[in-house]
């Protein structure tokens, strides 16, 4: 008889199969007015997967919080501190970082772009890419005027992020609509195993 596999538990119980769980996907939103679309894009990935949304100051004045769907908490610079008091506390990009099996910044704007690029990290999102796992997928959707489009920098710092292993999803100097950035990663995960517990 063959040696039983791993799955198999010690001392004669039975089978032990990790069951897939929901993929956990952090979404997070930049200063673009695209970002009027945000809440379609949580509720798109929020009807099948576990969201948590990361929004900057600047992407607020865009953002209707009434339509961002009842299941996804979203954390802004201001979390970022909330919980910690001292050292030995969890703090919160380190732990959303963890937490997501996959990132999607839609809209990334051009000045969040350009800190990532540089490797900038002074808000919460910028933070959470800083110390990102980058053998998990990011996904980003830019969202910026023509002209701030076809400035040489966006060029120079859509290359850097690609060097990251970063996928950009294109619509040019308009955001890619939120069913393409939805289909574009749903797709990707349909290709890999399901993430188990």
């Amino acid at each position: 008889m063959a040696h039983p596999g791993p799955q198999y538990a010690r001392n004669g119980k039975s089978p032990i199969d990790p069951a897939p769980r929901k993929p956990r996907i952090l979404l997070a939103a930049c200063g673009s007015v695209a970002a009027v679309k945000f809440a379609k894009i949580c509720e798109c990935f929020s009807d099948w997967a576990e969201v948590k949304a990361v929004a900057t100051p600047a992407s607020l004045r865009f953002i209707d919080m009434t339509s961002l769907p009842k299941n996804v908490d979203l954390y802004t610079d201001e979390h970022e501190w909330t919980c910690w008091k001292k050292v030995g506390d969890k703090v919160l990009h380190i732990e959303l970082r963890r937490w997501a099996d996959l990132m999607v910044i839609a809209p990334l704007s051009a000045n969040t772009l350009a800190k990532i690029a540089g490797g900038i990290s002074d808000n919460l999102l910028t933070c959470v890419v800083r110390a990102w796992d980058y053998s998990k997928p990011m996904f980003i959707a830019t969202g910026m005027n023509t002209f701030t489009w076809r400035n040489p920098f966006t060029e120079k710092h859509l290359m850097s992020v690609d060097e990251l292993g970063v996928c950009f999803i294109p619509g040019g100097d308009a955001m890619a609509e939120p069913c393409e950035i939805h289909s574009t990663v749903r797709l990707f995960l349909e290709s890999r195993p399901p993430p188990l517990n």
